[in-house]
């Protein structure tokens, strides 16, 4: 199966909505408001599509990311939530260029073996037990090719962090991008997450909202 597997859906639900910032991991750079500078994959083609995916596992900020200010960022707890509508983006790109986004958002440089058949067969494929985004997640198919998502294999209950202005602004950037939305969805939806959920008041949510 691991053979055949030629292109992947990689749905994101963070900032990687924005496709801008996306783009970095495929043509290596910093994106806007980060302060990370990204290598790249070595196949930089463009994602041949890309659509909306609503995504049934909860989404949190977590986390200190250098990338972003020390603010939290985007996880997916592991387990499935039928309630939770995560409003993501799938990009349709090459397993070689996955398997390089993986290796770049776990910040390491050597061989990542992914076996795309157990990922399937069981819903979830454990690339790097420590890594922040070492869990796979397996979401079904769009077209006859796998949708995969990843998170942390645990809830970082007890990492929980507020992100950064920067970050948020990213996200809502993206959600614009590809979603018919109003301002008052994007705050109802924001604030409903954990990392969000009472350390932003509305105002201040709004506030940021109303910069894009």
């Amino acid at each position: 199966m691991e053979e055949t597997i030629k292109e992947i859906w990689y749905a994101c639900y963070g900032s990687n909505i924005r496709k801008e910032r996306f783009m970095c991991y495929i043509n290596g750079g910093t994106p806007p408001g980060a302060l990370k500078n990204f290598k790249g994959c070595v196949d930089k083609s463009e994602p041949r599509d890309s659509r909306t995916i609503t995504i049934d596992h909860e989404m949190y900020f977590a986390k200190k990311s250098a990338t972003w200010n020390g603010g939290g960022i985007c996880f997916l707890k592991a387990k499935k939530d039928s309630s939770a509508n995560t409003l993501g983006r799938t990009y349709l790109i090459n397993s070689g260029q996955f398997i390089d986004l993986v290796r770049q958002e776990l910040k390491f440089e050597g061989e990542i073996v992914i076996d795309f058949k157990e990922l399937i067969k069981n819903g979830f494929y454990n690339c790097m037990s420590d890594g922040r985004y070492g869990l796979l997640l397996y979401l079904g198919e769009i077209e006859g090719k796998p949708v995969v998502t990843f998170t942390s294999e645990v809830f970082l209950e007890n990492e929980i962090n507020k992100p950064d202005e920067q970050y948020l602004l990213t996200i809502i950037r993206g959600l614009k991008d590809i979603y018919q939305i109003t301002d008052l969805e994007i705050l109802k939806y924001l604030q409903s997450k954990k990392g969000v959920e009472n350390l932003f008041s509305s105002s201040q949510l709004q506030k940021i909202i109303r910069k894009v």
